[in-house]
């Protein structure tokens, strides 16, 4: 009796072990999701970018695949999640610490970049032009090649960008989080 069980028990197991390893899942997505922070060595983060990362389908992205003068979701799927771990200074304004949708409209000189508080929407299908919290004009910068759109984060002397790049097109949002200078700015 306490064989057959154990055999019965086993079969069971190893009918669910099956069952798991036979489970079909959909095609892989292909803009897969990435994170980029921004941080100091060592430690916790001062901005966090979660994005969808199209790659380039026709021969010139923007202007084509991505239209001017149309919002666009900056990346794919989702919209791009930014959270901001202490209050920036984000191009000429200040922001407060949260999270928030960054959208843009690309133009062919010059980016409009958004920040937007309607959090947890796809796309921009749910974009609302009253939840804006900030509206900033960027120029752009002609780079060689990129294939598949990417947001990092560099510093250069003193200042500190958040780079958003594909194509031949390279868009750098000047972002501050230096305290002092923040305090100066709320002052004043």
């Amino acid at each position: 009796m306490k064989k057959l069980f154990l055999t019965f028990g086993a079969l069971i197991i190893f009918g669910f072990v099956n069952q798991i390893s036979a489970q079909k899942f959909s095609q892989l997505d292909k803009s897969p999701t990435d994170i980029a922070y921004l941080r100091k060595s060592n430690s916790k983060p001062m901005v966090k970018v979660v994005y969808g990362r199209p790659s380039k389908s026709n021969t010139s992205v923007f202007g084509s695949q991505i239209p001017y003068g149309k919002i666009w979701r900056t990346g794919s799927n989702e919209a791009t999640e930014v959270r901001f771990y202490k209050d920036i200074l984000f191009g000429n304004r200040i922001v407060k610490a949260g999270t928030y949708i960054l959208h843009t409209i690309p133009g062919k000189k010059e980016w409009t970049i958004i920040l937007n508080s309607n959090t947890d929407t796809w796309g921009v299908f749910f974009y609302d032009k009253s939840k804006d919290v900030v509206r900033i004009k960027v120029p752009i910068k002609k780079i060689k090649e990129l294939e598949v759109f990417s947001i990092a984060f560099k510093k250069n002397f003193k200042n500190t960008y958040m780079v958003l790049a594909w194509d031949s097109t390279q868009i750098d949002i000047p972002l501050e989080t230096n305290d002092a200078i923040l305090a100066e700015l709320y002052y004043n």
